[in-house]
């Protein structure tokens, strides 16, 4: 089994949409988590503390971390691959379209930067709570606790470099998605004529959703931060 899943490129395509959508359904529960912030701050920060530095959220993270690196791992492995076989042909594309996307073109860069994007948020968010107790302190670099989730937001998000940083991560993720999803469940076995259309709707219905939920927690924070009385109404 484990020489189909690193020799076999049909084995490696499977890996990249097993990991693909497990990733995906993490960040649609991680979006959902975050759109509960706008509604109230008790109940995010309710989760935050529900999840903190507690065994299953660790397990979970654990879980997730293995999960990015075997993805990004195997793409830039299948990338490499098939840059050495075929030039320039993709890893999943099995059905012709009359016009190739951009996106498809440009998954490694797309990737690249979902990366970056991932160590910022990493930097802002996972460094300042549940690393925070993980070391035992009770308050972060900005004087928060580490359960304080939406105060986190409400600083972060209040200066306008990240906003622009964020709402730029969150705009390759859709591209990346956009392409992703349907790539993932047409490895899967669902590539034929009936199902490819029905596959790239619901990729771009996702992807939209995921860049929805994410962008609009970012602008709400901004908004709320340069105008109070805005937010409020």
């Amino acid at each position: 089994m484990g020489c189909f899943l690193t020799n076999s490129s049909l084995g490696r395509k499977l890996v990249m949409s097993i990991s693909g959508c497990f990733l995906v359904l993490f960040i649609l529960f991680h979006m959902s988590m975050n759109v509960v912030a706008i509604f109230s701050a008790e109940a995010y920060n309710m989760i935050c503390g529900f999840l903190g530095a507690s065994w299953y959220a660790l397990a979970g993270t654990a879980v997730l971390a293995l999960g990015v690196l075997v993805h990004f791992a195997y793409a830039f492995w299948l990338t490499w691959q098939n840059r050495k076989a075929r030039g320039n042909v993709r890893y999943a594309v099995t059905v012709t379209e009359k016009g190739v996307s951009w996106a498809s073109k440009n998954m490694l860069l797309l990737g690249v930067i979902v990366i970056l994007g991932l160590l910022l948020h990493l930097s802002h968010f996972w460094a300042k709570m549940q690393l925070v107790e993980l070391l035992g302190h009770h308050e972060s670099g900005l004087g928060l606790s580490p359960t304080d989730g939406a105060a986190l937001i409400q600083y972060t998000f209040s200066q306008w470099y990240n906003v622009v940083l964020y709402l730029v991560w969150f705009a390759a993720l859709w591209l990346h998605l956009t392409h992703g999803v349907w790539s993932m469940l047409q490895t899967v076995g669902w590539a034929n004529d009936t199902w490819y259309p029905r596959l790239k709707c619901l990729s771009g219905i996702v992807a939209t959703l995921i860049f929805a939920g994410f962008a609009v927690v970012v602008v709400w924070f901004y908004i709320q931060s340069i105008c109070p009385c805005c937010a409020a109404c």
